[in-house]
């Protein structure tokens, strides 16, 4: 028997990330579902789900639609800003109008000059002091034009230059405006997956709860903990990756039988396709020294039993093809035991350790042996522990709790949609060095 860690976390988020995503896209500002708590989260109903499918239904429909809007706005506004219609544009045309009169109003100004020094150097040696000073007068005048010219030239090349940046800040920020809708839409049609996805998930979970009744007498076990080290914060298509395991029994009962759970899973860089067919991982113990493949259900048989205060610990190798693609991964750890009078339990968080991607022959990223920290699974009330083979990806090489409000928050800053894919829930955010830690 084994306890099912593959929706619950998915699940979560998916009832709460239409809320959260909502609330920063500018594309939803009016399309607001029902609040969300954090009581919610820790057990959602297959009604919630299903309210929460319905909401990124109507995300989705609103994204689009605005998307579809900002097209038509997006290409009129360029194509006024090229022929001159746009208000920018005809005052750049009046700016380089001005720029234009104000350079040969100088070139007068200085001809002027020129002139007035040839006819006071051509003065006769017979001029009087009257003709004499006409022409110092005349130069003089010539002179001041000439620099008053010059200072309104500056001014109107100034004022052209800015019009000119003005158009061309109206033609990016056109564009950019655009890129939010369409991005806003892309992150909409993920949540919306995702929801759609982990209400089928979870309705197929139920039925297949009912039928077999698995993990009814399994409780949560605070102490039994997993600890990893050696797993870098990059990896490289085409490369191996040893790193470890350690399962620590903290508690003051005896473990028969303790099961390692480890689930990797992996997007390309639009966290909208699944890589994971690339990745293969292998593990090995004291106990069973050769490398064997983690099998379907992600959980490693090797460990055994475990005494109060025992500890054991896993080799794992991920061996990623040299086709991978390059993207963003998460890494899922935890435990479980079962004893032969039949209770067990399992460790009622799942770890979480993010990393990402690169193409075949990029340098390797730094391993970082950082403390662990959790996320909560939905369920844990005392009850049958449950798991999710998913995650929300904070900041590269780093751990992150997808159950609280902190990282629900930095979801949506990050724009991360939930992605949903295969057989397990996988949520990825598409990195943004800043606003990581939102």
């Amino acid at each position: 028997m084994k306890i099912r860690r593959v929706l619950a976390t998915a699940v979560a988020l998916a009832v709460t990330t239409p809320a959260a995503l909502l609330s920063v896209s500018p594309a939803y500002a009016d399309a607001k579902p029902a609040a969300q708590t954090q009581e919610k989260q820790s057990k959602p109903t297959i009604e919630e789900l299903e309210e929460a499918a319905a909401e990124a239904q109507k995300a989705y429909d609103k994204a689009a639609q605005a998307k579809a809007a900002g097209i038509i706005e997006t290409q009129k506004t360029l194509d006024e800003l090229s022929n001159g219609t746009h208000p920018l544009a005809v005052a750049l045309a009046a700016a380089k109008q001005t720029a234009k009169d104000a350079a040969a109003a100088k070139a007068t100004a200085d001809q002027a000059v020129t002139d007035a020094k040839t006819a006071l150097e051509a003065l006769p040696g017979t001029a009087t002091e009257e003709e004499k000073a006409a022409a110092k007068t005349a130069l003089a005048e010539a002179e001041a034009t000439a620099a008053t010219a010059a200072t309104a030239q500056t001014a109107a090349d100034t004022a052209a230059t800015e019009a000119g940046k003005k158009v061309q800040d109206a033609r990016v920020a056109a564009v950019n405006a655009q890129s939010v809708l369409d991005k806003a839409a892309e992150d909409a049609l993920a949540v919306k997956t995702a929801a759609d996805a982990a209400l089928a998930k979870a309705i197929k979970e139920a039925e297949e709860g009912e039928e077999d009744g698995e993990g009814e007498d399994c409780e949560p076990e605070l102490d039994l903990t997993s600890k990893v080290t050696g797993l870098p914060d990059t990896l490289v298509a085409g490369t191996s990756t040893d790193f470890s395991l350690r399962v620590t029994n903290g508690s003051d009962r005896h473990m028969d039988e303790v099961l390692t759970f480890v689930s990797v899973h992996a997007t390309d860089k639009s966290g909208l396709k699944d890589t994971e067919k690339f990745f293969r991982l292998q593990w090995s113990t004291n106990s069973a020294p050769k490398w064997q493949n983690a099998d379907a259900d992600d959980y490693i048989e090797g460990v055994g039993a475990l005494k109060p205060g025992a500890h054991a610990d896993v080799k794992l190798r991920l061996t990623l093809d040299k086709a991978t693609p390059a993207g963003n991964g998460v890494a899922f750890f935890a435990a479980d035991f079962f004893n032969e009078d039949g209770s067990c339990g399992g460790a009622p968080d799942l770890d979480m350790y993010e990393f990402d991607v690169k193409a075949a022959g990029s340098k390797p990223g730094k391993t970082e042996d950082v403390k662990p920290s959790t996320t909560p699974r939905p369920g844990n009330t005392g009850t049958t522990p449950q798991g999710s083979a998913s995650g929300t990806p904070a900041s590269t090489g780093s751990l992150a709790a997808t159950g609280s409000s902190s990282a629900t928050t930095s979801i949506a800053l990050a724009g991360g949609a939930a992605v949903l894919l295969g057989a397990a829930a996988v949520f990825v955010v598409r990195r943004r060095k800043t606003g990581a830690d939102a």
